[in-house]
């Protein structure tokens, strides 16, 4: 396995860190308890900056930020067009930026510039834009009812809305937030995750060069129980959107319980990835190895299950492990690695233990299965076929570079085999009979079903989850929804 050594000289210049402080009512303040945790960047394990640690006396600052912000702010009153032009601003001046944040992104997080430059960026861009065009495109209907009434509907925002975020694509998932929310005239207070602060931090410092008024976005950095805790405890936030894991989506729910605010979530998956003998293999193989690999395997929706027709199995696992041994695992920042670092000991941890747990149930480890080098949180890509629907690595999210490869015989077998999981956030099917398409996207549980395709990803093609995988959906007019209220209004005509 090629590896680019972490003392390289690197192509990409290490950032500047701007933005540590909380930033609250467009003010860049410290915590209130003045404490502070470390970023830490995953290819080193050396610590980044000090990152403000807020809390729930932070956030209940936030929170009144966003309300006054709200209702009597200029935000409440300026024209959809205008809201939307702001967004457009910060979508261009995020385009102005775009090898900087490309290079914050990986230092925080892991992943490579190469990557973060062709795909996270341009998506962030793409993801603010698409909602800067809804901005003024949101109305409510006319509605023929019995009598003489003239009813009609209008559209108003829910109002003060709390986004807890992920780390494996912290600017991506910044924009997946504030986009509906902004084009919808709701106001935000936002706690990215712990692990990746610093590319929110500074599209936040960008939204307030690009005119988005005090109060209207507040990023409040910390931790779960605590900052994230109180976002969704606090009475006078209206709406919770969360990314992450179903395990902290039920406590979510039960937290948000008393004071009944909406909740949306994007969550986890183990999605089925379908590959069967008439499909172009060469096309399978490239897409299957993207659709698990990409982002160090650290995707919700990664195809972690390949189900592969038995006639073609060893050779679609030699193709695998042959593209899995020329993969350079390497320093970030350097445009030449295909794969960074996981994002932090525990991430790396948990995977190693799955690993683990599949070689000691029986599957066969053709290629990976350990560390790369003694620095950085770096684990080689790895390929376990004859894995069995009943073993772990086939059951539990792994959220790293592990595939699991299973045989299969016949369309029937197939679909009871790929639905029987409590997720169902995405899936995927290789083959040259339309027929054979149609019957398995009609029949699998999964909110995103690509054919011939894996990861493809707009702004307008909504995204969510049946089952564990979430509720509700994010992009498209689907994503819009949850940050709005209807409100019916009928007027007596004689």
């Amino acid at each position: 396995m090629a590896t680019a050594t972490l003392d390289k000289k690197v192509s990409v210049p290490r950032p500047k860190i701007r933005r540590t402080e909380c930033f609250i009512d467009g003010k860049w303040v410290a915590a209130q308890s003045g404490k502070t945790f470390s970023t830490v960047c995953p290819a080193t394990e050396e610590k980044i900056a000090d990152v403000a640690e807020g809390d729930a006396a932070d956030i209940d600052l936030a929170v009144k930020a966003a309300r006054k912000a709200f209702e009597r702010g200029p935000w409440k009153t300026m024209s959809a067009r205008q809201r939307g032009k702001l967004m457009y601003r910060l979508a261009d001046l995020l385009e102005e930026n775009l090898d900087e944040l490309a290079a914050l992104e990986s230092l925080d997080n892991g992943k490579p510039v190469a990557d973060a430059r062709a795909a996270d960026v341009p998506l962030t861009i793409q993801c603010l834009r698409y909602y800067a065009g809804f901005a003024d495109k949101i109305h409510g209907s006319t509605i023929p009812i019995d009598g003489n009434f003239f009813c009609f509907t209008k559209k108003h925002p829910v109002g003060v809305v709390g986004q807890i975020i992920p780390w494996n694509f912290p600017m991506l998932m910044a924009a997946w937030k504030w986009g509906p929310a902004l084009a919808a005239g709701c106001t935000v207070v936002m706690k990215p995750a712990e692990q990746t602060p610093l590319t929110c931090l500074r599209m936040a410092e960008l939204a307030q060069e690009a005119g988005i008024p005090d109060g209207v976005l507040n990023v409040v950095p910390g931790f779960g129980p605590t900052a994230g805790g109180a976002i969704v405890a606090h009475r006078d936030v209206d709406k919770v959107a969360f990314t992450g894991e179903h395990l902290t989506a039920q406590i979510i729910m039960r937290n948000a319980a008393e004071t009944l605010k909406r909740l949306t979530f994007e969550l986890g998956g183990k999605s089925p990835n379908v590959i069967f003998d008439d499909a172009d293999l060469d096309a399978a193989v490239k897409g299957a190895h993207f659709g698990l690999y990409f982002n160090q395997g650290q995707c919700c929706c990664a195809g972690s299950r390949v189900f592969v027709h038995e006639s073609i199995h060893d050779e679609f696992v030699s193709r695998v492990a042959s593209m899995n041994q020329s993969r350079v695992v390497g320093n970030p920042l350097d445009l030449s690695t295909e794969q960074g670092p996981q994002v932090d000991q525990a991430q790396f941890d948990k995977i190693m233990g799955l690993i683990e747990s599949g070689i000691k149930s029986g599957a066969e480890c053709v290629t990976g299965g350990k560390r790369v080098g003694d620095r950085g949180y770096f684990i080689e890509p790895t390929l376990f076929a004859n894995v069995d629907d009943n073993m772990e690595i086939a059951q539990r999210e792994i959220f790293g570079p592990v595939m699991s490869v299973l045989k299969f015989r016949d369309m029937d077998e197939l679909i009871e085999r790929a639905n029987n999981t409590i997720f169902g956030l995405a899936a995927a099917v290789w083959t040259r009979d339309i027929g054979k398409a149609h019957k398995f996207a009609a029949e699998v549980k999964a909110g995103t079903v690509w054919v011939n395709c894996y990861d493809v990803f707009d702004a307008a093609a909504p995204f969510g989850g049946f089952k564990m995988s979430g509720q509700g959906r994010e992009l498209g007019e689907d994503g819009l929804r949850p940050y709005l209220e209807t409100k019916t209004v009928t007027i007596a005509m004689d």
